[in-house]
């Protein structure tokens, strides 16, 4: 049975100059956003603030998580002028916070990781003064894939466990919450300022949330999102709860209090919703020495 979307979930989309900027952009140069492919509820409003986050290593992924519009299927070769594009449209958009994340390509001897670090040393030497935030899949855990992303030093490490310990099995197809959390300790170890992020509302606890954040904190995660799970297709799994706007921001009280830098935890977050507000209004300060 569909539960009925209530009023803080209803948002006004608008289109305006800068949506059709980033949108060209985009286009021109044959690149892909989690924005359009994640079916963001948010694509207007951060498009209209001239910010997109860039989906690398094309838009198939080799995984098929429950919560996740992306297609699922054969991916196409990695596109070598891809860092290059990305770099190129970073500096067109005159980015100060540039969010890059990438399918799952299982597919590859390296799990992408190649095209990952080339990605983030060319949008650095075409934007000097760009931070730059990744959301990165969990490479199955493989240290070389990782230390290719860290020695390429991103200025924020994300990586989402997503859900709950309990709702993992159910919700995503590969990934395993411990693996996840061993990802962001491996992060967060070589001193990188680590972020990750949940849904609520797939049929978890207060106290599964409390737990998970708890276990975010102890992994070394100073930042967090906390967001809706709205249902993208008919194909993926039904919402069991749509969280109150007060619930939220109990959640946010409760990562605050456990030593988090920031946090955003209300029903329209998405994983780089306000991300550059997120960073510049935390005590986080920027990491990298070129």
């Amino acid at each position: 049975m569909m539960i009925r979307k209530p009023d803080w979930l209803k948002i006004k989309l608008e289109t305006g100059g800068e949506y059709f900027k980033v949108k060209q952009i985009v286009e021109q140069n044959n690149l892909h956003t989690i924005c359009s492919s994640g079916k963001c509820p948010n694509i207007c409003k951060c498009w209209n603030m001239g910010t997109a986050t860039f989906m690398i290593l094309g838009d198939i992924c080799t995984r098929s998580c429950k919560f996740c519009a992306t297609k699922t299927g054969k991916p196409l070769p990695p596109d070598s002028d891809e860092p290059q594009k990305v770099a190129e449209s970073v500096f067109k958009m005159q980015l100060k916070h540039c969010v890059i994340t990438s399918v799952d390509r299982d597919d590859l001897h390296d799990k992408g990781a190649e095209i990952w670090a080339k990605t983030i040393y060319a949008v650095r030497r075409k934007n000097r003064r760009t931070l730059i935030e990744v959301l990165t899949p969990d490479f199955d855990n493989i240290d070389a894939c990782l230390d290719a992303v860290f020695e390429s030093k991103p200025d924020i490490f994300g990586h989402n466990v997503e859900t709950v310990a309990r709702l993992s099995p159910q919700v995503r197809s590969r990934a395993k919450y411990e693996t996840s959390l061993d990802v962001l300790r491996k992060s967060a170890s070589k001193g990188f300022v680590t972020k990750s992020g949940i849904m609520a509302g797939m049929g978890e606890t207060e106290e599964e949330v409390r737990a998970v954040l708890r276990d975010l904190r102890t992994s070394g995660c100073r930042m967090v999102t906390i967001g809706q799970y709205l249902q993208p297709s008919k194909n993926n799994l039904p919402v069991a709860e749509y969280i109150t706007p007060g619930q939220f921001e109990r959640y946010r009280k409760y990562a605050l209090e456990i030593g988090f830098e920031s946090v955003e935890s209300a029903p329209l977050v998405r994983s780089s919703f306000m991300a550059e507000r997120s960073f510049i209004h935390s005590k986080i300060r920027k990491r990298t020495v070129l």
